[in-house]
């Protein structure tokens, strides 16, 4: 089985999406977010965690000073420059990782940037700050564009659809045109149908079970789905208790060829869609993959300076 590369261009780094799954480690530098608010709040113990999911076999990190669980409100800019900029700069001087901030915010990105970042998560597609288009195009950086209904605050609310994977896959079309007009390259976008973001319980399921129809937009699938609420109502339990559901989405993702999975336990995931892909063919072996994916790195200490 083989699954459909792209040439992922960041800041003139080539990158190769396709012969393995990426994993992207969420760290929440919040005191409010939904799976782990408050836990790596501090600076420190967000940079000691961040250095965890490397060793574990992260790809990317993403780091985040706004909760976008549903019903939250947006944070005043100063406060998340002060919350994501010095975990992106010491992050950047201890690890090879590629880092991605979580904003929507042109100033947090431009300065996450400046202090390291590779990736900006813009989970409203560049429809919150009109300057981050630019500011995207500027730096050279990749770009996650990202299918949300409404705000964090409305999303759910009360989501509904005519067409949710025509309608899902037609704002993506879009706002990877509007990006284009900006000056950022196809090469440097990512795409992510939103699980989660302005979706019912039947709607996550329908997006996970079809998500293969995202390939027809040419870029590298990202999915979000780690621990989410519709996870627990699957299992019956919160949050910290949702790992098996986790795992079984992302098995399921690997076999419908996504090319990004961004989940919160890095390690148990990693392995997990290892042995998914050796089951399936994918990737041949990590000697092939290496040689294929630029970005192909023996997770070892000495990997971190």
């Amino acid at each position: 089985m083989d699954r459909e590369t792209h040439c992922l261009d960041i800041r003139g780094r080539r990158f190769f999406l396709g012969p393995r799954t990426w994993i992207m480690g969420v760290i929440n530098v919040t005191p409010d977010s939904f799976s782990d608010g408050g836990r790596y709040f501090d600076t420190e113990r967000a940079v000691a965690h961040g250095l965890e999911l490397a060793a574990d076999g992260a790809d990317i990190l993403d780091v985040g000073g706004e909760s976008t669980r549903p019903g939250s409100l947006p944070v005043p800019e100063a406060e998340e420059l002060r919350r994501v900029v010095p975990v992106i700069g010491a992050l950047r001087k201890r690890t090879t990782c590629l880092l991605s901030v979580d904003t929507t915010k042109a100033a947090v990105a431009r300065a996450a940037l400046d202090a390291g970042a590779d990736i900006v998560n813009d989970t409203s597609a560049f429809r919150c700050d009109p300057a981050m288009p630019g500011e995207v195009a500027r730096s050279g950086a990749g770009v996650i564009l990202m299918h949300m209904q409404g705000t964090p605050l409305t999303m759910q609310q009360s989501p509904r659809y005519g067409d949710l994977l025509g309608e899902v896959l037609a704002f993506l079309g879009e706002r990877i045109r509007v990006a284009e007009v900006a000056g950022i390259p196809r090469e440097r976008i990512i795409v992510d149908p939103g699980i989660g973001f302005g979706k019912t319980f039947e709607d996550n399921l329908a997006l996970l079970r079809r998500q293969e129809v995202f390939h027809e937009l040419g870029r590298p699938l990202l999915l979000g789905f780690s621990r989410k609420a519709f996870l627990g109502r699957l299992l019956g339990l919160p949050s910290e208790e949702r790992l098996e559901g986790t795992i079984a989405a992302a098995v399921l993702s690997v076999e419908r060829g996504a090319h990004i999975l961004r989940v919160h336990d890095v390690g148990p995931v990693v392995r997990a869609v290892r042995a998914a892909e050796a089951i399936l063919g994918l990737g041949a072996d990590a000697a092939a993959a290496a040689e294929i994916s630029d970005n192909a790195v023996e997770r070892k200490a000495s990997d971190v300076r």
